[in-house]
């Protein structure tokens, strides 16, 4: 996703006429002719469009509700379908053990505020982490605050249904901790710092789910993290779309 939205903002570049071109041959490529971004212009002075119809900034939330939907289905299908062990608990004595409820949401509560707090730290103190913020808010685009939120909760019980409810029971905390930060891999500079704060807080997740027995802790501490930042990121280095 980030490749694809720096691809698509990508500006055009006009070329240089070679020796050997040809008279009246094209040489802008799939770039819109000068002309035409003139006369586009005028078309869209002249008749704007309805922004209900033709909502602006990138439409990839609803292919991640779909992508992190599936994703928590597969994990059911692995874990619950396969072995005939339960998603939510961290083995089958979890399971018949009574569930610290208020205690395991307010342990999910306190630690994703504590990371919410350490990255914004990192992102106003550092030059690294002012460069994450503004890379992730570029990839973003346009998102309305709602639509933000909504992804957020999404991805957080999603992917600690697959690493932690499925996976960490299977390979352990360290491995599936390698593959939850290595998911998060960007191969650009200003993401690694993601990666890195993938592979960390994918341990204190791990050692939640552990010492819990259950997926509540982590889901919560997940969408927190995910439901404050991603928001803030796209407020205060992006543009949201109208109406958020």
């Amino acid at each position: 996703m980030p490749d694809m939205a720096i691809w698509l903002t990508r500006k055009c570049k006009r070329p240089t006429n070679s020796p050997g071109s040809t008279i009246g041959r094209s040489v802008y490529g799939n770039c819109p002719r000068p002309e035409r971004q003139r006369r586009r212009k005028v078309d869209s002075d002249e008749h704007p469009t309805d922004p209900l119809a033709d909502p602006p900034g990138p439409n990839f939330v609803r292919l991640g509700i779909w992508f992190y939907g599936a994703m928590a289905i597969a994990a059911v299908l692995w874990r619950t379908g396969i072995y005939g062990e339960p998603i939510f608990f961290a083995s089958t004595e979890s399971e018949n053990q009574p569930v610290a409820w208020l205690a395991n949401l307010g342990l999910g509560v306190a630690v994703g505020l504590a990371v919410v707090l350490l990255s914004g730290i990192a992102t106003r103190v550092t030059k690294w982490g002012d460069e994450l913020a503004r890379a992730m808010a570029e990839t973003l685009g346009p998102i309305s605050t709602p639509d933000a939120i909504l992804l957020a909760v999404a991805s957080g019980m999603a992917e600690e249904m697959f690493f932690r409810g499925a996976l960490q029971p299977r390979v352990g905390l360290v491995v599936a901790t390698v593959l939850f930060a290595a998911v998060h891999f960007v191969p650009r500079r200003e993401f690694l710092p993601w990666t890195a704060f993938a592979l960390v807080v994918g341990i204190v997740f791990g050692l939640m789910f552990e010492s819990t027995g259950n997926l509540l802790a982590p889901i919560v501490a997940h969408a927190v993290i995910n439901g404050i930042n991603l928001p803030m990121l796209v407020n205060q280095y992006g543009k949201p779309e109208a109406g958020s």
